[in-house]
């Protein structure tokens, strides 16, 4: 496998990230569909916190200390518990920018990466190529996340008209 492509795609997602929340409102971006759902401040600190607790730390273990533990994460709990729709989302967007932007002169460091080294977690196998792929394709999730959220919000402002003249969603 090629780092190049998959550093550019995670490159330009950080970028199309930033443009789904920097001009947001603070009240949109705590705004929820549901109470079940994520705000936009949730899923910005969310893309922080996993890009510094999680996809790079993994992956460094993976290809450098195949023999340590992954730390533990709680992405899904860390919501609630690190009171993540009480944050700043200009505060939280950066600092989800500087740590892609510290991810991404990480990777370019790397020098001939073993993409097929396995660690073997307490859930299964997975190689270093598997987590830097699924890296990018968080991101891709949570950009669609974001854009259904705009949606939603632009729906919830314009009630009681309707945007089916747009089209299909």
């Amino acid at each position: 496998m090629q780092s190049h492509p998959l550093i550019h795609i995670l490159t330009q997602n950080a970028e199309r990230i930033r443009t789904l929340a920097e001009a947001v409102t603070e009240d949109q971006a705590r705004w929820k569909p549901t109470t079940g759902d994520w705000s936009i401040l949730e899923t910005i600190t969310h893309l922080h916190d996993e890009e510094m607790e999680d996809f790079r730390v993994r992956l460094d273990i993976t290809l450098h200390q195949p023999d340590q533990e992954y730390p533990p994460i709680d992405p899904a709990g860390w919501v609630t518990e690190r009171r993540y729709n009480e944050r700043h989302l200009q505060e939280s967007l950066q600092g989800f920018l500087d740590e892609r932007r510290a991810s991404l002169i990480w990777l370019q460091s790397l020098e001939n990466p073993d993409w097929e080294k396995v660690f073997t977690a307490s859930w299964g196998k997975i190689r270093a190529g598997d987590l830097f792929a699924s890296w990018a394709a968080h991101d891709l999730i949570h950009l669609r996340q974001l854009v259904e959220l705009h949606y939603a919000y632009t729906r919830h402002a314009a009630a009681p008209y309707e945007m089916g003249y747009a089209g299909d969603w």
